[in-house]
């Protein structure tokens, strides 16, 4: 089956709208598996490192708790929005569904505006969820609103982007879960949501600013209480760089019909 993602912009008049509130419908639907679920995730690790931690001071003046409320945040939108889209695309090619939106005349940038914002609302909409209820436990501070705003919509998108790239390469469930369990998740878990790197020996540090997760988490949580591992200028170069990389790589991917045409 030939796709017919066309070479064109988004337009009025398009299905973009369409496929937009088809892919936030089909999370919203399950809300108490996409969205309860993360939430309570989020709060149970709060609870357990909260409790162990209890008393420990991050950067000489910040209650653990509340330097882990903003990592905990930031780790629920990036893995959600990578989820969105990742789940629904395999979903729909081991459903044999998939043909039916291929058939429709979308672009490919329309594709993947649709798939990447309702990723990005999925991961916002988690996010909120998991500072609601976390904010309880201990209030963090908003220094600086715009920052939070910025790193967690570019993260959204930046994992929204593999989510797709993921479930584009996939051809089943068991390739999916290996791309999120031996790539996705390490490398969110590494990337000082749970500390930070200036707590690790220095061989370790140096690995850690590998990671663009790293850049993400860091910037996002400078965001909350103006102090951060590197400068958020730099965090925020290299976040905007991998966003690029990453959302190039999918549109070409999308462009070329890889692993769609058939």
């Amino acid at each position: 089956m030939k796709s017919t993602l066309k070479k064109l912009p988004i337009s009025y008049g398009s299905g973009f709208p369409t496929l937009l509130r088809k892919e936030i419908k089909r999370f919203y639907k399950v809300a108490f598996q996409t969205v309860a679920a993360p939430v309570l995730t989020a709060v149970l690790y709060l609870m357990i490192f909260g409790h162990v931690l209890e008393g420990k001071e991050v950067y000489g003046r910040l209650n653990y708790t509340a330097f882990l409320i903003p990592g905990l945040v930031m780790m629920s939108v990036l893995q959600n929005a990578f989820a969105n889209t990742s789940s629904s695309l395999i979903q729909s090619k081991v459903t044999g569904n998939l043909v039916f939106v291929l058939l429709a005349p979308f672009s490919h940038l329309e594709f993947y505006a649709a798939y990447v914002l309702a990723a990005v609302f999925r991961g916002i909409v988690v996010g909120s969820g998991v500072l609601l209820i976390t904010a309880w436990f201990a209030m963090p501070s908003f220094e600086y609103p715009l920052w939070i705003i910025t790193f967690a919509l570019l993260g959204a998108a930046i994992l929204g982007s593999m989510g797709l790239i993921a479930g584009i390469w996939a051809d089943k469930y068991d390739q999916l879960a290996a791309f999120q369990n031996f790539i996705i998740m390490p490398a969110t878990m590494l990337s000082g949501v749970f500390y930070s790197i200036h707590s690790l020996p220095a061989a370790w540090q140096v690995v850690s600013h590998f990671n663009p997760f790293f850049y993400m988490i860091d910037g996002f949580r400078y965001g909350f209480f103006g102090v951060s591992d590197i400068s958020p200028w730099d965090s925020l170069a290299i976040v905007a760089c991998f966003f690029v990389v990453v959302s190039a790589i999918a549109l070409r991917l999308l462009q070329k019909g890889y692993k769609l045409r058939n």
